[in-house]
């Protein structure tokens, strides 16, 4: 798609680009069903003028305006050739990301394409890959390090991709085991006051974690392959004293760990084993005074080889969009009033 002279020169300023879809494409894919998708670009694009007629999509306006809408379809067009269809959040994703591009925000080397058809794992009739930049990046500094942190707000993913590498990695052979883990610390409550069996008491703190396994794997083959210890959801206190070859192993909810657990978690990597820590730090539940191993370990690896931070924002969360919105609400207000992040306390969020 390249922009065409018209007869109808645009006013003094402005530019014209056509598109012209091509006849394999129906234009409800483009469209969207009722045009939703247009819409989403008119309201993203006010100062541009965009008509359709046929299979043929002009926009008339500013020429830097014009150039996004223009590399918007384009994008639009490469997502819709691999067969994966264009929802209202991946138009919306598209222009965020093409926006901060143009404004030098990040290399800017990966395309929105490129970012919305990364497929990390097919499971169950669904595919699951990142949404966003960061979300990619996450992704592909996981195959490049051997541990990453992964840090950033609720629902940004951070878990659920850190657990479909783990599954991708354990179908593919590249580990033999998975290993997730969480610290078991309350928000309000105590585990000795809790009733039932150790594994009762600690079952809810472990649940999400299941959940997302059942997401990813068929879940009659779960309970065999923890039964052959392929697979271990366990707290973290039952990493002391181990040494974990050929493993992938997660820590979520990391940012209730202590400087020393997380220390001897770190110390646990054995041969052929990656690690993914996973955390937010502006959500500690541990009792006060006591400094999160997360916000402490940023400050000791940062720029030790083969360590990765990857940080997500409120621009990364693909849960409601009103969750970004609390997110940064939350921020504003800390930042307002001088309130230490991790002040508000409460359970880190679920499924992240």
């Amino acid at each position: 798609m390249t922009q065409t002279p018209t007869a109808h020169e645009p006013a003094e300023g402005q530019s014209r680009a056509r598109f012209t879809v091509p006849a394999k494409h129906p234009m409800v894919t483009v469209l969207g069903s009722g045009d939703a998708l247009l819409r989403v670009i008119e309201k993203a694009f006010p100062e541009a003028d965009i008509h359709v007629r046929g299979n043929q999509i002009s926009a008339v306006g500013e020429a830097h305006e014009v150039a996004l809408v223009q590399r918007l379809f384009d994008e639009m067009m490469l997502v819709l050739r691999t067969g994966q269809p264009m929802t209202e959040d991946a138009v919306e994703r598209s222009i965020a990301m093409l926006r901060a591009s143009e404004a030098g925000e990040g290399p800017g080397e990966e395309t929105p394409a490129e970012v919305l058809t990364q497929n990390i794992l097919s499971s169950r009739g669904r595919t699951i890959r990142p949404k966003t930049l960061n979300q990619k990046r996450y992704v592909d500094a996981i195959d490049k390090h051997t541990i990453v942190f992964g840090i950033g707000p609720a629902g940004t993913g951070k878990t659920y991709l850190a657990m479909a590498k783990a599954v991708q990695a354990l179908q593919s052979k590249q580990v033999n085991r998975i290993i997730l883990t969480r610290p078991a610390v309350e928000a309000g409550e105590r585990l000795g006051f809790l009733p039932g069996t150790l594994y009762e008491k600690i079952d809810p703190y472990l649940r999400p974690l299941y959940d997302a396994l059942h997401d990813m794997l068929d879940p009659d083959s779960i309970p065999r392959l923890m039964a052959a210890g392929t697979i271990e959801v366990a707290p973290l206190a039952y990493m002391r004293g181990r040494t974990l070859n050929d493993a992938f192993i997660i820590l979520d909810e990391a940012q209730n760990t202590n400087p020393e657990q997380m220390k001897m978690f770190l110390t646990r990597l054995g041969f052929e084993s990656k690690i993914v820590i996973t955390g937010d730090v502006t959500q500690v539940d541990l009792p006060n005074g006591t400094r999160s191993g997360l916000r402490q370990v940023q400050d000791i690896l940062e720029g030790v080889d083969d360590v990765h931070f990857s940080r997500l924002t409120s621009q990364d969360v693909v849960r409601h969009k009103l969750v970004g919105r609390i997110v940064d609400a939350y921020e504003k207000y800390d930042h307002a009033n001088g309130t230490d992040h991790g002040s508000h306390q409460g359970r880190g969020g679920r499924g992240k």
